[in-house]
């Protein structure tokens, strides 16, 4: 029965289930009767043993991959035993100074968010990922390059000294005092805001007349601040890293599946997606395996937290990706830990 719980189960089944599935996680192998009855001090025999966990196996809390090889647990069995009966570790000191001095030193926020994470990444022995919210651009400079007679590239230079550069379309046979015109007004009039406050601005003081403008260069600046505004809200920042840990030991005997997540984690977009359900979560969040459609062929699982600004605010998630079988109990607190790192750096 999937929907399994630990207080349905007897006290003998638990402790055999939570054993194959200890052993499992550490080993990345099934775990077989005689492996159990003399590591776990149950005092059970190896044909008790195997009664049990073939009772675990009708409720598809444990699987066997071979008709002669011993159990390991199903995605159902690994929630079952995440939510009901893992003792989260600690970490140990020099692991949260390995992960704490990446925020140390001077240079941008972002370079120490992809510092943390290569971090989180080599303790983990997992591929390392973070989401983080596009920062808005400040803008300090603004022109057009024209390109044809029905497009021109707008570009734009923030006050951090990014530099980006949009396609937009222009109306018919603008010509070139237009763009000029456009341009001089942004950089005279919009620098300094944001994208929302600049479109806000020319919004103002084209209705109070205060703009000076024709109609077709309003027109050709509501549509640049309007592509920026909406290429900003699509475009999620990730950051991967440590995509080597997923070809470790045991890759060699699962290509398919290692080739499987590696193709997935190039899809940034739709791992941004993921991630974004926990943005709102209040502890570590735990995907497994198909429980997300992203990584159910890959089998999987994520491990994300939030982190948040001074004011609370949730500003990224930063989490794993690793097999199925990872050490839950020692990577949850390393992420949580990362996300409270984090968490004072952007306060």
């Amino acid at each position: 029965m999937a929907d399994s719980n630990v207080t349905e189960m007897s006290e003998r089944a638990r402790d055999v289930f939570r054993t194959v599935v200890e052993n499992y996680l550490e080993s990345g192998e099934p775990v077989g009767s005689r492996t159990i009855s003399k590591m776990s001090g149950l005092n059970l025999s190896p044909a008790s043993i195997r009664n049990v966990m073939q009772d675990l196996e009708e409720l598809q809390l444990l699987a066997a991959p071979h008709t002669s090889a011993g159990r390991m647990p199903t995605e159902t069995g690994l929630r079952l035993f995440v939510d009901g009966m893992m003792q989260a570790g600690r970490l140990t000191v020099a692991e949260q100074q390995a992960i704490a001095t990446q925020i140390d030193g001077e240079g941008p926020v972002e370079e120490a968010v992809a510092n943390t994470t290569a971090a989180l990444s080599g303790l983990s022995a997992c591929a390392g990922i973070v989401h983080v919210a596009k920062r808005e651009p400040v803008l300090n400079q603004f022109g057009f390059v024209p390109l044809s007679d029905s497009q021109a590239l707008a570009v734009l230079v923030g006050n951090d000294g990014t530099v980006e550069n949009r396609i937009v379309d222009l109306p018919h046979s603008i010509p070139s005092s237009t763009l000029a015109e456009a341009a001089n007004y942004v950089s005279q009039r919009l620098s300094g805001l944001t994208l929302d406050e600049a479109r806000a601005r020319l919004t103002e003081e084209i209705g109070q007349g205060k703009a000076a403008l024709d109609d077709a260069a309003q027109d050709l600046i509501a549509r640049g601040l309007a592509t920026w505004s909406r290429d900003n809200a699509s475009r999620p920042v990730m950051i991967v890293r440590g995509q080597a840990n997923l070809l470790d030991e045991t890759a060699a005997a699962d290509l398919d599946r290692v080739k499987q997540l590696l193709g997935e984690l190039e899809g940034k977009e739709e791992i941004a997606q993921l991630l974004d359900h926990a943005r709102d979560a209040r502890a570590t969040k735990i995907f497994i395996g198909s429980e997300n459609k992203l990584f159910a062929l890959s089998g999987s699982s994520v491990i994300a937290a939030p982190y948040h600004d001074g004011d609370g605010q949730v500003v990224g998630v930063v989490g794993v990706i690793g097999p199925t079988r990872l050490n839950y109990a020692r990577v949850v607190p390393m992420v949580d830990f990362t996300a409270k790192t984090l968490s004072k750096l952007v306060s």
